[in-house]
C-alpha cells in the first residue's frame, strides 16, 4: 500500500483502488502550505476525534469527492446536520467491513470536542485489516494498557503513533506502546505543528533505535510504500 503524509496526523492510504484518508488538518497548517486540499482524492475519511487539528478539512474533501466519513456517532451526526449524507457512524469496540478491508474502532485516551464546541463523543483509534497488511492508527492518545488487547485479536504489521508529547504520548511512551501492540515499525505523527509539540528529531530517532524499533518520520507531501 502507498502512504502519503499531509502533516500533523493526516495520512492518505492507497489500498488497492481505494483511497482512505485519516484526520485531515491541512489548510490551516503552515507546514503543509504546499498541499492543495482540493487536489486530494479520498473515497473514505476516518476521523479519530473531533478536535480541529484532525477534522478541519474533512467537510471540504468529503464534498469534493463524495467521500464517506467514518467516525463515532456524535461526529457523524454533526456532519449530517451540515448536509453530508455519506456517513458511517461507529463507536468504540465496533467493526465494519468496507471495500478495502475491515476497520475496528479501538480505545484512545484523549479529550474530544468539535470546532464549534459541540460534544464529540469519545476519542478513538482504528485497527485496519486489509488483504495484505494490518495497521494500527492510534489517533491522539496516552499510553494505555488497552493497547495490549490489540495483538490478541490482530497481527499488526505497523502502527501510526503520536510522539509530540504535551497533548499525547511522547516518544518514550510510544515505544512502550509499540511493545504493547507488538510492532517493530512505527510511523510518527502529531508533532512539530505547534510550539507545544515540537520535537528533536535526532533525539526521538535515537530513542527508537535504543528501543530496537524502526521509526519513520515522513516529510509532508512524501509518499512511501509499505
Amino acid at each position: 500500500m502507498k502512504i502519503t503524509y499531509y502533516g500533523q496526523s493526516c495520512f492518505l492510504f492507497e489500498i488497492g483502488e481505494n483511497r482512505v484518508l485519516f484526520d485531515p488538518f491541512i489548510s490551516p497548517n503552515e507546514l503543509a502550505s504546499s498541499i492543495n486540499v482540493d487536489d486530494i482524492k479520498a473515497d473514505f475519511i476516518l476521523l479519530s476525534h473531533g478536535h480541529q487539528d484532525h477534522v478541519h478539512d474533512a467537510e471540504q474533501i468529503a464534498r469534493n469527492n463524495n467521500s464517506t466519513i467514518i467516525a463515532n456517532f456524535e461526529i457523524t451526526t454533526w456532519y449530517g446536520a451540515k448536509g453530508l449524507e455519506n456517513l458511517h457512524p461507529m463507536n468504540t469496540g465496533g467493526k465494519v467491513t468496507l471495500p478495502f478491508g475491515t476497520v475496528k474502532m479501538v480505545n484512545a485516551i484523549h479529550s474530544s470536542s468539535l470546532p464549534d464546541g459541540s460534544y464529540a463523543g469519545s476519542a478513538a483509534g482504528f485497527v485496519v485489516e486489509t488483504e495484505r497488511q494490518t495497521f494500527y492508527y492510534a489517533g491522539d492518545t496516552a499510553l494505555t494498557y488497552d493497547m495490549k488487547l490489540i495483538p490478541e485479536q490482530f497481527d499488526v504489521d505497523f502502527a501510526l503513533m503520536p510522539i509530540g508529547d504535551n497533548f499525547t504520548m511522547d516518544i518514550h511512551d510510544a515505544m512502550i506502546a509499540a511493545d504493547f501492540v507488538q510492532v517493530d515499525r512505527v510511523i510518527g505523527m502529531h508533532y512539530d505543528t505547534f510550539p507545544y509539540i515540537k520535537i528533536d528529531k535526532e533525539e526521538v530517532m535515537e530513542v527508537a533505535k535504543m528501543a530496537d524499533k524502526e521509526l519513520i518520520l515522513m516529510e509532508i507531501g512524501q509518499t512511501i510504500e509499505l
